[in-house]
């Protein structure tokens, strides 16, 4: 059966637009998913290739889709609890409104709240998932995406165990945006994060030890942050430098 009505009115690309819109609220694709190629789109919605991506464009604006590059590129259906937030803040910095010592400052007084929580909602299920996300920390990477869908795993495990849904979505908000500023500044992901940094964060929550998570994730935060720092300098720096030759 197929999933889409072929399209015929006049503005095509809205109306492909509104009909994978309406499919993400449905649920027929969720956070995480990959949407058909462009090629299937188009047989499928029996419109132009031109369409098809006005329309991507028009749902990645806004925030229902994140377009990726690579490997596993593609568009992705993206957590509708976070990215509009995401795409505001993501407007600020590039308006020079917010910078990054904003977005470190406000993780240092989250995340370490969060990890604090979650070490007290500790659980076998949830063991097991923390140790899996640092095994595949460790693993060989093909493209900046997927080392990065790696390194913040443990990031969005921790939000789901503070057992707070305002915390859970700020967490995914702030972890976002951080990758969003990554990717505008051009970093190489394993120069800023690389593997083994979560590992003492993860061990103090194994623990149990609410209080020694708070300060790991504290001296986390802390040491990212700062990398974070001299990342934005050097890409100011090179603005400046740009716009004056």
């Amino acid at each position: 059966m197929a999933r889409f009505k072929p399209v015929k009115q006049f503005r095509v690309s809205e109306e492909v637009a509104e009909q994978i819109k309406k499919s993400i609220l449905q649920g027929t694709f969720r956070a995480g998913d990959r949407l058909p190629s462009e090629r299937d789109l188009t047989e499928e919605f029996q419109v132009s290739r031109m369409a098809i991506r006005e329309a991507l464009r028009s749902l990645e604006k806004s925030g229902f889709i994140v377009t990726r590059q690579g490997v596993n590129g593609g568009a992705y259906v993206t957590d509708l609890t976070s990215e509009h937030l995401v795409n505001a803040y993501m407007d600020l910095f590039l308006a020079e409104k917010i910078s990054i010592p904003d977005l470190y400052q406000v993780r240092l007084v989250v995340e370490p709240e969060v990890a604090r929580l979650a070490a007290n909602n500790l659980n076998e299920g949830y063991k097991k998932r923390l140790l899996e996300a640092l095994e595949q920390e460790d693993l060989p990477v093909q493209d900046f995406y997927e080392d990065n869908d790696r390194k913040t795993a443990v990031h969005f495990i921790l939000a789901e165990m503070s057992r707070n849904y305002f915390f859970e979505a700020l967490v995914r908000s702030l972890i976002a945006l951080t990758r969003r500023v990554i990717e505008e500044v051009r970093a190489e992901n394993k120069f800023i994060h690389p593997a083994g940094m979560h590992r003492p964060v993860v061990e103090a929550i194994l623990t149990g030890d609410g209080e020694a998570a708070y300060e790991a994730m504290k001296k986390h935060v802390k040491e990212f942050g700062e990398n974070l720092i001299k990342l934005e300098k050097a890409y100011y720096q090179k603005k400046i430098t740009s716009l004056s030759s």
